[in-house]
């Protein structure tokens, strides 16, 4: 196979990944009777709670509560105790550098993030590959 070819089929693959994890949010959602927006990205969130203030940069290091599990609602993150973590954002899986810039302080948010803003088809720890992943966030403040 030719690499033009090889590239033709990966991205073909990516395309179907994609469809399928859009698929995978939108049944979700369904089923949980939520409605959330779709940026551009195909990250769905919903902002729960407004903040305040202005919104983080990608250069920012944010300081949040959160919960990570998938669709079947199996936890594989979450900070501990409520205790507050911080983390540069650019450092940070791409649903979260989309999504947390659409938050303010003390605002609180869900991100359906599809497999290509996560960990795309590399398995990380519990998390299977090629998995949608939703976070509850909580953004108590960031720094520039």
């Amino acid at each position: 196979m030719g690499i033009i070819a090889l590239m033709i089929s990966s991205c073909k693959k990516d395309e179907d990944q994609a469809e399928i994890d859009d698929q995978i949010i939108q049944s979700y959602l369904k089923e949980h009777n939520l409605d959330a927006e779709k940026h551009a990205s195909g990250l769905y969130y919903i902002i729960t709670k407004e903040g305040t203030g202005e919104h983080p940069t990608l250069n920012s290091t944010v300081e949040v509560l959160y919960k990570g599990y998938l669709t079947d609602g199996t936890v594989f993150d979450e900070t501990q105790n409520n205790a507050p973590v911080s983390f540069p954002l650019r450092s940070l899986i791409p649903g979260w550098q989309i999504g947390i810039p659409l938050m303010r302080p003390g605002g609180e948010a869900t991100f359906f993030i599809p497999s290509d803003l996560g960990y795309g088809n590399t398995p990380q720890g519990d998390i299977p590959a090629n998995s949608v992943l939703i976070f509850d966030i909580t953004l108590l403040s960031f720094t520039d």
